[in-house]
């Protein structure tokens, strides 16, 4: 753990922006039983939950209460308070609200509970470890430096972690991250994306099949359970996983054996088991697209990422990461630095990803300012003959079909400039790139 002295490695802190940097401390409290209490200081890895279910930070055991009822996060000087589309609402001093600021002295009704809510303008907030990085999770904001301790501890256990977050939140890299920094490194760590299988298929792939034992099973296989055995398996969106297979892949969590299709014996498997998801998993429970007994036994612990807007003072530091990786040189202009802090970025830090690189790797000015009015347009047949956006834009294709063929030249230089830059090893190019290898390996089948 890193020491909470300021010195020359905490000087990043002065980048974060203001509302990055917590003031005061709130308390909320059930009126009538004042032990029944939840602090929020702006040290937590993320909201603070308030429902009625157990996993809940603060639970609340009335009927009339969502399972998760609405959440509580310190923004600047104020209590951001979000319904999280409760059966019931939240009403906040007589008006129902879906998103409020608190300044302390409010009251809130859940169901037939009334929650109090009270500000300590002066009290001190608990010290966040300065770090810029967590593994290959990149992030110096509170936001993200928050999130590390949390992490630490968990990479040194072997429980299940279910993550949470938007698309591109870097999920897939925190789970990485945790394998890497575990006990476990040395041993297989394996992704199951549940969006990315035909339906007919997933059993196969999860628990491996027998030679025959459907139309093309030409050989016996073993699913990713074998395949992670003795390290860690990510089951990718697991919110997606159809729900007839939900209690095959809770038994063979909790007995720790999985039996191939078609098979006739069990087959005994060690495997830390982390899943993601960008799903609301307890509104999944609530409609009876998810089971309550396999949730719980994946949610043993929680992480949720920020989305990159919550993150805003990372922008300029993962910019200038995916800059270098890209094979940029020099220095990204201000001017670009700038705009991509302000971007709403709705694709997180992939999109920002795929933003610089194709800003190195096709000459874009993505996302500057745009020019004065009294400029002089610049045409497509001013460009220069070999620029390959110029030749698209002489094509006059719809916006759509123009973009694609951009995107894949773009991929196609990209792969070959970092594949060769690490003497055409897929591994070591998809670490450099930043991506699962995976993903690269199905980027590169796609250029070629």
């Amino acid at each position: 753990m890193e020491s909470d002295t300021i010195d020359a490695s905490a000087l990043t802190l002065l980048r974060a922006r203001p509302e990055d940097l917590p003031k005061g401390v709130f308390t909320v409290h059930v009126h009538g039983s004042p032990s029944v209490a939840l602090t929020v200081d702006g040290s937590a890895p993320g909201p603070l939950i308030i429902g009625s279910s157990r996993a809940c930070d603060l639970v609340v055991p009335d009927a009339a209460v969502s399972r998760r009822h609405l959440s509580l996060e310190l923004v600047g000087g104020a209590l951001l308070v979000k319904d999280l589309a409760s059966k019931n609402g939240t009403i906040v001093n007589g008006l129902e609200i879906r998103e409020a600021m608190l300044r302390g002295g409010e009251q809130m009704t859940i169901g037939g509970a009334t929650l109090l809510v009270a500000r300590y303008e002066n009290a001190p907030n608990p010290p966040v470890p300065f770090a810029r990085a967590f593994g290959r999770l990149l992030g110096e904001s509170r936001a993200m430096r928050r999130l590390y301790p949390l992490c630490e501890r968990l990479a040194a256990t072997t429980v299940p972690v279910l993550i949470e977050g938007e698309t591109g939140t870097g999920k897939e890299v925190l789970a990485e991250a945790i394998h890497e920094q575990g006990p476990r490194a040395k041993a297989p760590f394996v992704v199951f994306d549940c969006t990315t299988v035909p339906a007919n298929l997933v059993e196969s792939e999860l628990f491996g099949h027998e030679r025959g034992s459907f139309t093309g099973a030409a050989a016996t296989r073993k699913g990713v359970f074998e395949q992670a055995d003795g390290g860690t398996l990510l089951i990718d969106e697991i919110g997606d996983l159809d729900v007839s297979l939900q209690p095959k892949l809770l038994r063979a969590i909790e007995r720790r054996e999985v039996r191939r299709v078609g098979g006739d014996r069990f087959i005994g498997v060690d495997v830390r088991i982390l899943s993601a998801t960008r799903r609301d998993l307890e509104a999944e429970v609530q409609a009876g697209r998810f089971r309550d007994d396999l949730f719980h036994r994946l949610a043993v612990t929680r992480v949720t990422l920020p989305p990159l807007r919550s993150r805003r003072a990372d922008i300029p530091m993962l910019a200038e990461h995916f800059f270098r990786q890209a094979g940029g040189s020099g220095e990204l202009p201000p001017a670009l630095t700038a705009r991509l802090t302000e971007e709403a970025w709705p694709g997180n830090v992939r999109e920002l990803r795929n933003a610089v690189a194709r800003y190195v790797a096709l000459g874009l000015e993505i996302m500057l300012p745009e020019p004065d009015d009294d400029a002089p347009a610049t045409k497509a047949a001013d460009l220069a003959p070999t620029d390959f956006i110029a030749q698209v834009l002489t094509q006059e294709l719809p916006l759509a079909h123009a973009r694609a063929r951009v995107v894949e030249e773009f991929e196609r230089r990209y792969l070959e400039r970092i594949l060769e830059a690490n003497g055409g090893v897929v591994t070591r190019a998809a670490e450099a790139s930043g991506i699962a290898r995976r993903h690269f390996q199905r980027l590169r089948a796609r250029s070629r």
